[in-house]
């Protein structure tokens, strides 16, 4: 029988694995009762959960705590987001990277941001590292914010992502995590263009399932969209208990990304 990590792998050869990304074991066991092939964490999602904005702030301790009780829980693949490995230190990120496979991940996504794509392929050459002297078949996810960010012109967006995949696979990764693009034509592109499989982002405007697999599109990502909502929701039952001392659940909407993240930000310095 496959080994986790074995069994991960093999998820993006064939089809689209969809990932809907949770913040804690709860999350994980639920997801993984209502079918999910694997379990992926959202960075933003656990980062919130433990009182701390997104963005490279969250203690290594907390997501070894968090990561250790997803694993507990499964029975299936576990992979994390561990942003831009919480450092440009690499000595600090393979730290970071080790505990993470220690405590039962067998994925992640490291992300290049702002910074040059050159340190993210230095993280990932660390990794694979780090990942081999544990005996394990990490499967590396390297996320380029290229679009996210609009990193460059719109034009050139193409181009430079698949610059940097090729840079990336080089370095040793295992897919392109290419989060903001939904333009069909460009992820077609994408998909064409590199050998890695292409995983997206499930935002507004997105293709459907059916029509990313046959772009080529191997993994679809919910990111932080599902917690989002779920900040959203508990602040308007929140709302209505108070007023009304009644459980109301209708005319919910979600939070978006920056509404959750801005709620957290002074807890960066605590």
């Amino acid at each position: 029988m496959d080994t986790l990590d074995q069994q991960f792998h093999r998820l993006h050869q064939d089809g689209l694995l969809i990932l809907t990304n949770v913040a804690d074991a709860a999350g994980a066991r639920i997801v993984e009762q209502l079918g999910c092939k694997a379990v992926a964490t959202s960075s933003a999602a656990v980062a919130w959960a433990h009182g701390y904005a997104d963005g490279n702030a969250l203690p290594l301790e907390r997501l070894v705590s968090t990561v250790e009780s997803i694993a507990r829980v499964i029975s299936l693949p576990l992979t994390v987001d561990i942003e831009a490995g919480y450092s440009d230190d690499l000595t600090r990120v393979a730290e970071v990277i080790d505990a993470v496979i220690a405590a039962g991940a067998v994925g992640i996504n490291i992300e290049d941001g702002a910074s040059p794509p050159e340190l993210l392929a230095r993280k990932i050459e660390i990794a694979r590292q780090v990942a081999e002297r544990r005996e394990v078949k990490l499967f590396i996810n390297a996320r380029t914010d290229v679009y996210l960010k609009g990193l460059v012109p719109a034009e050139d967006r193409v181009a430079e992502t698949l610059k940097r995949a090729a840079l990336y696979q080089a370095a040793g990764a295992d897919g392109l995590f290419a989060a903001g693009v939904s333009a069909e034509y460009e992820i077609a592109a994408l998909c064409h263009g590199t050998p890695l499989p292409v995983n997206v982002l499930g935002l507004p405007g997105l293709p459907s399932p059916e029509a990313l697999k046959a772009l080529g599109v191997r993994r679809l990502s919910a990111g932080s969209g599902i917690a989002e909502f779920l900040y959203g929701a508990m602040a308007g039952l929140a709302k209505s208990f108070l007023e009304t001392g009644k459980l109301d659940s209708n005319h919910l909407k979600a939070f978006t990304y920056g509404e959750v993240n801005a709620l957290l930000k002074p807890a960066v310095n605590a």
